[in-house]
């Protein structure tokens, strides 16, 4: 015992030794909770894997709008035990009311709240500049990223959304340049971290960035948002044209319900965009975290702040996204860019085909009206086709839907837009980045519109 005693005494750094191992083993486990995100081609991966994670997005940030006390940790801590999310998105709003331009320290104490409940509870975080007019505002949005990126960027589980929603402005002169400036004061800071850039029409138009993406910086992903009510098949065509195109998407918001955020629950949609996201590794967020009364609402109104919520606490679309994001499977067999197609069909109620060829203009140009989803009093034509059949370069294009009804033009894409007075004769031109066509190519534009009575397929000819 004695020579035991001495022996333990004379070495008595060899304990210590062993407790900084294991204290350093500890530590190491930690770092690695969540594997550091990266971009291959059309792929997000996750610690070299393809992966995609599924999460609730909280409601925007901004003082006096009701949804300040879900920013807590309570609330994550419980969708990842509960829900089994492994990602949560905090929602800076910006503008309006409230906002961070009004109340800077109020909406980013609620912000950093939410990151560092995220932190501790070993899930993804996306930190998102909440606005509508992100290029309004580039100094504040450069000071916000660098603040956040020195404070949180040496974290794997942080994700930048550097602009939620853009309007109905061009990729190419407005967003591009505002992205490009915010992502060089992020990578001052931060080399490495994934960041997500929105796309024109409320990251709708995913195929317009995919023409001309952003280059000379690693690990970009880009926005693309949909409501399961208002956004069918042809918005997956263009989410699918934008992988075709070789570029990773991240879905940072999605409904249950109609785009306003209201309305019942579009049960065979919100399948049919699951199968797509599945298929593609998309990650996704679920709008909104919140009680306050509309469609989209994952949680009743005066529902607990901090978690807890049995079945009764939850809405309709709340108890659907959870039973989502619970039976999630967001790994993957291969790290390839390889795209996939999506089997998910229209659900529609009924579905109109073009019944004009594509009819020719000058120099071999032609146009096809392509095929229609059509509902009680609206329509999408899907896939507008302009193609050059000719011998020789075209720099830039216009065509005219004549349409038997009249229509009334709720949104376009791809396209510079003008309804005559009646309502029947709708114009579109290029808008400069798709002007150019070369024999064989083609491009395409879609729209989304109103009609009363029957509706007709348009006719469709080049100008």
């Amino acid at each position: 015992m004695n020579n035991q005693q001495r022996t333990v005494f004379q070495n008595p750094y060899r304990w210590t030794g062993i407790a900084a191992i294991l204290l350093l083993a500890l530590c190491s486990t930690g770092a690695w909770a969540v594997e550091p995100l990266t971009v291959n081609g059309n792929r997000i991966l996750a610690g070299g894997e393809v992966r995609s994670l599924a999460g609730p997005s909280f409601f925007w940030s901004n003082t006096g709008w009701g949804a300040e006390r879900f920013y807590n940790e309570g609330a994550v801590s419980w969708v990842k035990s509960d829900w089994n999310a492994n990602l949560v998105r905090a929602s800076l709003g910006v503008d309006g009311e409230g906002g961070y331009l009004e109340d800077p320290q109020g909406n980013k104490s609620r912000v950093v709240a939410l990151v560092e409940a995220a932190i501790a509870n070993d899930v993804y975080v996306i930190i998102d500049w909440h606005t509508h007019h992100g290029e309004d505002n580039t100094a504040e949005a450069v000071a916000f990223f660098e603040e956040m990126a020195q404070a949180y960027g040496h974290h794997d589980n942080v994700i930048y959304e550097i602009y939620n929603e853009p309007l109905q402005v061009s990729w190419s002169n407005v967003i591009k340049p505002y992205a490009e400036t915010v992502i060089s004061a992020i990578r001052a800071i931060d080399p490495d971290n994934l960041i997500v850039v929105g796309t024109p029409s409320w990251s709708q138009d995913v195929d317009a960035a995919s023409w001309d993406p952003i280059q000379g910086h690693a690990n970009i992903a880009y926005t693309l948002h949909f409501y399961a009510g208002t956004h069918t098949q042809y918005l997956r065509d263009k989410a699918q044209t934008a992988l075709n195109n070789g570029i990773a998407l991240f879905v940072t918001e999605w409904g249950t319900v109609n785009a306003d955020g209201d309305g019942g629950v579009a049960q065979g949609e919100t399948q049919n965009w699951m199968d797509f996201l599945e298929a593609n590794h998309i990650s996704h967020a679920n709008w909104a975290l919140n009680d306050k009364e509309e469609g989209a609402s994952a949680l009743v109104p005066g529902a607990s702040a901090n978690g807890g919520w049995d079945q009764s606490q939850l809405t309709e679309s709340g108890r659907l996204v959870r039973d989502i994001v619970r039976g999630w499977d967001g790994g993957g067999s291969s790290s390839s860019s390889s795209s996939s197609s999506s089997s998910s069909s229209s659900s529609s109620s009924s579905s109109s085909s073009s019944s004009s060829s594509s009819s020719g203009g000058s120099g071999g140009m032609g146009c096809d009206p392509g095929s229609a989803d059509v509902w009680s009093s609206g329509f999408v034509l899907n896939n507008v086709s302009v193609n050059n059949g000719g011998n020789s370069d075209v720099s830039s294009w216009q065509v005219s839907l004549e349409f038997p009804q009249p229509i009334q033009l709720a949104n376009g894409w791809n396209g510079d837009f003008n309804l005559s007075g009646d309502g029947r004769i709708l114009t579109v031109a290029d808008i400069g980045w798709n002007g150019y066509l070369q024999p064989g190519q083609s491009t395409s534009f879609g729209l989304q519109g109103n009609y009363s009575g029957n509706f007709l397929m348009p006719e469709c000819t080049v100008d």
